[in-house]
C-alpha cells in the first residue's frame, strides 16, 4: 500500500479535488493529514474552524482514498503561546527559552500544554473519530525531534523534585544513590534540587542519568494520554506514531510504542546518510551520496519493527532531495523505488511519500515533493508508477516479517551512559551498534532488534553491543537462553544509578563470564593497535580494556598484540575487551554462523538480502550489474539473478 502526506491548507481550494483525483490514479491509497493545522482548526482560543477540513476529507474519501489524520500538537499557535508562555521548553545547555516561530515549541513537563494537546486532540477525535474512510490517527509528530527531549524549565524542575521523591523517598536515600558526598553535593531536602545545568563544569553523572529517566518518562507521559484521548473516542481505527530515530528521540522508545497499535518511521536516507558519513572521506561518502548508505536505512527500519513486535508504516518517505542536511543531492534514479521496496521487505504495510506537492514558502521550501510548486511532475513520479504497478504482481501478506537468526539488544540506557560519561571521544554508541549490524547484513543475515526485557526464544546468536546497566532479571534470561551471547566492551560497566560495580565491571555479568576490567583507556579515532585472531591480525580502537580471568574456564580467543586476553568466552557467553574494525566482527560472526549452523553468504558490494515470509528480495546499491549469490532454480517474481544497477529482485522460497 502507498500513501502521501498531504498540506491542503497550504493551497487554494481550488486544486485539492484534482489533487484527490492525482493521487488516486498514481496508485497511492492513503493520504496523512492535519498535523501541522492547529492555527486553521482554531484560530483563536475556542474558535473552531472545520468545515474547510470537512470538504478536503469528503474530496479525498469521495476519490476513493483513505485518510490517517495527525493531531496538530507539534505547531502550538500563536495565541496558546501568548496565552501560557510557560509551555515553552528552556534550552538546557544555555538556559533561553525556546521561543515561538518554528515547531515543537512545548515543554513535556508543562501540565497546561499536556491540557491544551488534550483538550484539541479531544475535540478532534468527536468530530472524527468516528468519520468513515478515516482509517487511523498519528500521534503529534516526530516526538523529541529537534532536540527537545530535554528541558530546563521550572515545569521541568518542579516535575524532576517530585519524580526524585516517588523514585528515591528519602533526601538521604537520593544522596546515597547518587554519591552526593562527592564534591559536597548533598541536598537537604527535596525542594532544593536542581536541574544538572548550568554548573561551573560537568554535573553528578547519577544526577544526569535521573533526569534523563525523568525526561524519558515525561515524554512517555504525554504521548500514552494523548494515546487514550483518541482510543476512547476512535473505536476501530488504528493509532500510530511516526518515530525518527531511536537515538534521536534519545527516550525508551519500547515504553514510548507501547500503546500504540504499530509503529511507524520517517525515512530519510540521503539525509541522515549525510550526517552519518560527515566526517568520511570525498571517496568514502560519494558511493552513497545518492544511493544513502546500504544498511543505515534497514537499520532503523528493523529498530521500528521492533517497538510494537509487528509490521510497521513508512510514514514519510524521502521522494527528491531534502532541505535540512549539511548537503542534500537529489536520490539516482531508480532509489526511491529501491527504498520503497525495501521498506516492505524488512515489514512495512505501508509507504508514504514527504510530500504531495513541492512548498513555495516557509522553511521547507527546497524539501522536494512528488509534484513541483508549479504541479508538475518530478522525476520521482514515475518511479511510483512502477512501483505501484509492481506491488500488484504479488501479494505482501501483513505480518509475515520473518524471524532472524540473529537479534541486537538494544537499550537507551546505553547511549544515556555513552553520552553522559564521554570519557573518550570516539566512543559513539549508535555508531558501535551499527558496526554490528552492518557486518551482519554484509554477511547476508536478517537482524531483529531486542529490548533488554525481550524474550530471546528463537535466536541462535544475540549480539550486546552497548548494555553498560543490566539487572538480574536479564542475567537469569541469559542462562535460561540456549542462544550464543556476545558482549561488547562496557557491558555491565555500571550500576543502576552509575556507580561503578563494588566487584568491578563486568559486575553481574561476571555470573556468566567471570572476568574482572581492571582499568579502561581509550584512544582518539584513526589510532589503532593490533588484535590477534587465529592467524589475522586486525585492529584494536577507541576503547580498550585491561582485563583479569577469574576462571580457568574462561577461554582466551583473541590477544592484544602484548598477548593480554583482547576477546574471551565462557560457555555461550564471550567478552570483547575492545572496540574494533568491521573486518574483525564479520570474522567473528563468520565462525559463530558457522558453528550455530546459520547459513551466510558474503554478499557482494553493496547488495543486500532480506526475506519476508516466503518472499526473498536482494537489493543492489552499487552502479554496476551484481550476480546474487547462493540463488538458483527460482523463478523470479521481479528482477534477475544479475542484478542490475540499483535494482529489486524478489523470489519465493522453493518448496
Amino acid at each position: 500500500m502507498l500513501g502521501v502526506c498531504y498540506y491542503p491548507e497550504q493551497w487554494s481550494e481550488s486544486l485539492w479535488r484534482r489533487d484527490a483525483e492525482q493521487m488516486k490514479a498514481l496508485g497511492l491509497s492513503v493520504v496523512r493529514i492535519g498535523e501541522f493545522a492547529w492555527s486553521r482548526f482554531e484560530p483563536q482560543a475556542g474558535d473552531y474552524q472545520f468545515a474547510w477540513f470537512d470538504r478536503v476529507i469528503d474530496i479525498l474519501v469521495g476519490a476513493g482514498l483513505e485518510v490517517v489524520i495527525g493531531t496538530p500538537t507539534a505547531t502550538p499557535p500563536k495565541w496558546l503561546i501568548d496565552q501560557n508562555p510557560d509551555v515553552l521548553p528552556v534550552c538546557p545547555d544555555t538556559g533561553v527559552v525556546r521561543g515561538f516561530g518554528s515547531r515543537r515549541h512545548y515543554d513535556f513537563s508543562s501540565h497546561r500544554y499536556l491540557a491544551e494537546a488534550l483538550r484539541i486532540t479531544k475535540v478532534l477525535v468527536e468530530r472524527y473519530g468516528k468519520t468513515k474512510g478515516v482509517i487511523g490517527w498519528q500521534t503529534d509528530n516526530e516526538l523529541c525531534c529537534h532536540d527537545t527531549t530535554l528541558s530546563a524549565s521550572a515545569a521541568a524542575r518542579d516535575g524532576f523534585r517530585v519524580w526524585c521523591e516517588k523514585r528515591y523517598g528519602s533526601i538521604e536515600s537520593l544522596n546515597e544513590s547518587w554519591g552526593n558526598i562527592f564534591w559536597s553535593m548533598e541536598y537537604q531536602s527535596f525542594s532544593e534540587l536542581e536541574l544538572p545545568v548550568g554548573a561551573v563544569t560537568e554535573t553528578n553523572p547519577s544526577h544526569r542519568l535521573a533526569y534523563r529517566r525523568f525526561s524519558s518518562d515525561q515524554v512517555v507521559r504525554f504521548h500514552s494520554e494523548m494515546v487514550a484521548v483518541i482510543r476512547d473516542g476512535a473505536p476501530g481505527r488504528f493509532i500510530t506514531h511516526n518515530f525518527i530515530p531511536m537515538k534521536d528521540t534519545a527516550v525508551d522508545n519500547f515504553a514510548l510504542a507501547s500503546e500504540l497499535d504499530f509503529a511507524s518511521y520517517d525515512n530519510y536516507p540521503l539525509g541522515r546518510t549525510d550526517f552519518l558519513l560527515a566526517d568520511a572521506s570525498v571517496d568514502d561518502i560519494k558511493p552513497y551520496m545518492r544511493t544513502g548508505h546500504p544498511d543505515y536505512s534497514t537499520y532503523y527500519h528493523d529498530q521500528i519493527r521492533a517497538l510494537s513486535q509487528k509490521d510497521f508504516w513508512i510514514m514519510e518517505q524521502q521522494p527528491g532531495p531534502v532541505n535540512w542536511a549539511p548537503s542534500n543531492p537529489r536520490p539516482a534514479p531508480g532509489m526511491v523505488r529501491l527504498w520503497s521496496w525495501e521498506a516492505f521487505a524488512h515489514g512495512a504495510e505501508c509507504v508514504c511519500f514527504f510530500r504531495w506537492r513541492q512548498a513555495r514558502f516557509a522553511q521547507e521550501q527546497m524539501h522536494a515533493g512528488l509534484l513541483r510548486p508549479d504541479s508538475s511532475r518530478s522525476e520521482t513520479w514515475s518511479e511510483i508508477e512502477d512501483l505501484s504497478r509492481e506491488l500488484g504482481l504479488f501479494e505482501l501478506e501483513n505480518g509475515q516479517s520473518s524471524k532472524a537468526p540473529v537479534a541486537i539488544v538494544v537499550d537507551v540506557q546505553g547511549q544515556w551512559v555513552s553520552e553522559i560519561e564521554v570519557q573518550g571521544a570516539s566512543y559513539n554508541f549508535n555508531e558501535i551498534q551499527f558496526e554490528y549490524y552492518s557486518a551482519l547484513r554484509q554477511l547476508g543475515l536478517d537482524v531483529d532488534f531486542l529490548s533488554p526485557e525481550d524474550a530471546f526464544d528463537g535466536y541462535r546468536l544475540v549480539i550486546v553491543p552497548c548494555l553498560p546497566i543490566l539487572n538480574e532479571n536479564f542475567i537469569a534470561r541469559c542462562k535460561a537462553s540456549t542462544a550464543e551471547f556476545v558482549f561488547a566492551p562496557r557491558s555491565g560497566a555500571k550500576t543502576s544509578e552509575f556507580f561503578l560495580p563494588e566487584n568491578l565491571p563486568p559486575g553481574l555479568l561476571q555470573q556468566l563470564i567471570p572476568i574482572k576490567v581492571l582499568s579502561v583507556e581509550t584512544l582518539r579515532k584513526g589510532i589503532s593497535e593490533p588484535l590477534v585472531y587465529g592467524e589475522k591480525t586486525f585492529e584494536s580502537q577507541r576503547w580498550t580494556e585491561s582485563i583479569e580471568l577469574l576462571s580457568d574456564e574462561v577461554s582466551v580467543i583473541s590477544t592484544f598484540s602484548n598477548g593480554d586476553p583482547a576477546v574471551v568466552k565462557k560457555g555461550n557467553y564471550t567478552y570483547l575487551a575492545t572496540l574494533t574494525d568491521v573486518e574483525f566482527i564479520k570474522e567473528l560472526m563468520r565462525c559463530y554462523c558457522r558453528d550455530l549452523e546459520i547459513p551466510f553468504s558474503d554478499l557482494p558490494p553493496d547488495v543486500r538480502l532480506r526475506k519476508r515470509g516466503n518472499l526473498n528480495f536482494a537489493f543492489n546499491y552499487s552502479d554496476a550489474c551484481q550476480t546474487i549469490p547462493t540463488v538458483s532454480g527460482v523463478v523470479f517474481l521481479m528482477g534477475a539473478k544479475q542484478l542490475l544497477p540499483r535494482d529489486v529482485a524478489v523470489w519465493r522460497d522453493q518448496q
